[in-house]
């Protein structure tokens, strides 16, 4: 089975880095990193993909999973971005693990 490319999501974490420290008006992105909620609105957002893809895998809706995993994603680099956590962190102990 071949390696699947996962470079996207170096691409979209790289974006996500750059609204943090370019903010720009009306950016999604900008909107979690700079809420007046602080952290806890993108630990909300976590938590409700969190769900929306456990409802999902329940239902054994395929396409559901999928689009709601992509979310989830998404909102987990936006928090690690906002921790200073890289996604090369990630890899190490993932790697560490399997090692």
């Amino acid at each position: 089975m071949p390696d699947t490319d996962l470079s996207i999501l170096n691409e979209i974490y790289d974006v996500i880095l750059d609204r943090k420290n370019n903010p720009i008006e009306g950016s999604y992105v900008c909107s979690l990193l700079n809420h007046r909620k602080g952290m806890d609105k993108i630990l909300e957002k976590v938590g409700e993909e969190t769900v929306e893809v456990i409802i999902s895998v329940k239902n054994k809706d395929r396409e559901e999973i999928i689009y709601e995993s992509s979310d989830l994603l998404f909102h987990l680099l936006v928090m690690f971005a906002a921790n200073g956590v890289s996604l090369d962190d990630i890899v190490a102990e993932l790697k560490k693990r399997r090692g």
